[in-house]
């Protein structure tokens, strides 16, 4: 096991270069490949989710192993079910064990050809591509937006368009709307046309040169150690962000405004992207109560960032956490102990901290769970206990490759103290 300790500096005054979108590059690949593009779009990403995406276009090969990325078994399956050809998509043995029945039951009732390579409803899946009809579609809309938005990029390609029906509650609509303003970007017609209803018309993508903006969900862990922060003066300054940004995690700006951190764009008039500053502001609410159900990526941040700076709070809209890279629910509140605090579950959907502590038992390090967001969003804490020691930190590759290294970089000192 390899782990590493995390020692925080005494002053933070840095400029950080972000990582590109991890989620914006994913979907303009797809689009890109659709549209028949020759030039792959600028600023990718260089995480692990969004190179096995672009090695199975580039490849096509019989078998597609896209390792860990849920996002990328989403968006492959329904891009492979409108592609010609026979395909086999696999992934890791946590990958085998994520559901993803629902996608492939929407995508039989639109004549694609899919069958179960293994166990019925999971990764790995067969796939034989063909022109599909199209037509009218109901999908529940309280499971991964990532479903939504794999059959939503390729109704352009189908003969009748499609007509989407979300039913129930409808979460992480702001991952609906970036895929549908892409969509747009790259010249198709698909709008909501009522409250649970999307239409996309059978009208094809037009390709050209596309400029990706940095990530947000990188950003957010830069806010945390801006709000983790003692040095009074600390100032951050953050890459490539858009004001006014389709990316769901954007919200992070705000929902940090409430624990004091304050963020200033370079121009308010500029559509493009720019770079942001973070500072302290000094005003903190006095306890949190914020529904994730647009933005649960950010939950393991604010959990992290809340409980450290003695903030109580009450997070709800985390259903989707449990059948993420881990149990994210049952990993925070066993990691959470370690460092001396009792998170409470409820609902499965629902994460609670009233103040309880219990005797910390930070030796054994933190525990990743194969999750990148694990160690994202506890090496932080670094800046509250002085040092963390972090378990398999490698995990980061999966959407921000660089991230010790910026770490370092902003006066953070990353030692490897067991590489076995």
């Amino acid at each position: 096991m390899i782990q590493y300790r995390i020692t925080a500096p005494k002053t933070l005054d840095a400029t950080v270069a972000l990582p590109a979108s991890k989620s914006i590059s994913n979907r303009a690949l797809i689009i890109y490949a659709l549209s028949g593009g020759k030039t792959l779009p600028q600023n990718l990403s260089d995480c692990d989710d969004t190179e096995v995406i672009i090695n199975a276009l580039r490849y096509m090969p019989d078998e597609i192993n896209i390792k860990a990325a849920g996002t990328a078994m989403r968006f492959m399956t329904a891009f492979l079910a409108v592609m010609r050809g026979t395909h086999t998509l696999t992934g890791t043995e946590r990958m085998k064990h994520r559901p993803i029945a629902l996608l492939v039951d929407a995508l039989r009732m639109l004549g694609a050809e899919i069958t179960y390579a293994g166990e019925e409803g999971f990764p790995p899946l067969r796939i034989t591509g063909k022109k599909l009809e199209g037509g009218t579609l109901e999908i529940a809309g309280n499971v991964s937006s990532q479903y939504i938005s794999a059959l939503l990029m390729i109704g352009p390609m189908l003969e009748k368009g499609l007509e989407l029906r979300l039913t129930g509650d409808v979460i992480s609509r702001p991952y609906i709307d970036l895929t549908l303003w892409m969509m747009g970007e790259f010249g198709a017609d698909a709008e909501w046309t009522s409250n649970d209803t999307i239409t996309v018309r059978p009208q094809p993508y037009k390709n050209h040169d596309y400029f990706i903006e940095n990530d947000w969900s990188g950003a957010s862990y830069w806010y945390e150690i801006m709000a983790l922060s003692n040095d009074h003066n600390a100032e951050l300054r953050l890459t490539g962000l858009k004001d006014g940004s389709k990316q769901g995690d954007s919200v992070v700006r705000y929902i940090f405004s409430l624990l004091g951190v304050k963020t200033t764009f370079q121009s308010k008039r500029s559509t493009k992207p720019q770079t942001v500053t973070l500072k302290m502001n000094g005003r903190c609410l006095p306890k949190l109560e914020y529904d994730f159900i647009n933005s649960p990526d950010l939950a393991q941040t604010f959990v992290v960032a809340c409980a450290a700076k003695g903030v109580p709070f009450h997070f709800k809209g985390l259903s989707t956490l449990k059948i993420k890279e881990t149990d994210r629910i049952e990993a925070l509140k066993k990691e959470m102990r370690k460092l001396g605090y009792v998170i409470k579950s409820r609902n499965d959907s629902e994460l609670i901290w009233n103040g309880e502590t219990c005797k910390p038992s930070m030796e054994q390090g933190i525990d990743t769970y194969e999750d990148h967001r694990m160690a994202l969003a506890f090496a932080p804490y670094a800046l509250k206990s002085g040092s963390i020691i972090i378990n398999n930190p490698q995990v980061v590759t999966k959407s921000y490759p660089n991230y010790w290294k910026a770490l370092e970089e902003a006066g953070f000192q990353t030692e490897v103290i067991s590489d076995k």
